[in-house]
């Protein structure tokens, strides 16, 4: 049938790791590419080890709470046209620090050095990925408060978009599986069947 990779609420990693989930999915291929002020200061990283699904359908949840590595391997996935991602637009944590220790127990500087770009070319700081298909899910009234991140873009002192810049996305995933919207709709994906007309949609940016 396929598979279901859920990255919902999940706030990223290393980035080895990131192309090392993305290459578990691609055969070959960018996964994302880091680059700086200086046209000779980007680097690009390839999925390596290929397809272990051997091609089969693959649908990848992401939310408001997908950030950093997380929206690399979903960034990938989509623009490789292996993964069909559905539920709400993610994070946005497009940026890349380099930790310099200070020495003699001092602690250590962080330095946003660079951006992380989509094989597409698109910049995931302060805009996050757009699903394929957005789904939002019921919050109970007593959470509604506390389930919409407010996204990198609303952070102070935040790294600026290239672009037109998108903040905030529900995060909720309901405790149930029976009430999770999203996955719902990733299995009747999978299984070939329309998606929820309750299901928009997403326009891509």
């Amino acid at each position: 049938m396929g598979y279901v990779v859920d990255l919902r609420n999940n706030p990223g990693g290393l980035l080895d790791q990131a192309v090392s989930v993305s290459s578990a999915f691609m055969n070959r291929g960018e996964v994302v590419s880091t680059r700086g002020r200086m046209a000779e200061e980007t680097q690009r990283f390839s999925a390596r080890g290929g397809d272990m699904t051997k091609g089969k359908p693959l649908v990848v949840l992401i939310n408001g709470g997908s950030a950093s590595a997380s929206e690399i391997v979903a960034g990938a996935l989509r623009d490789h046209k292996r993964a069909t991602l559905i539920g709400t637009r993610t994070f946005g944590k497009g940026s890349v620090q380099t930790i310099i220790p200070l020495g003699g127990g001092n602690g250590a500087l962080a330095l946003t050095t660079a951006r992380y770009f989509t094989p597409s070319g698109r910049s995931i700081q302060a805009q996050g990925i757009a699903p394929d298909v957005e789904v939002l899910q019921d919050v109970p009234d007593e959470l509604k408060s506390r389930t919409e991140m407010k996204g990198e873009a609303s952070m102070r002192g935040h790294l600026a978009a290239d672009g037109a810049e998108q903040a905030g996305s529900q995060s909720y995933v309901p405790p149930n599986e029976k009430d999770d919207k999203a996955l719902g709709a990733a299995f009747n994906l999978l299984r070939g069947v329309t998606v929820n007309a309750a299901a928009k949609r997403a326009v891509a940016n």
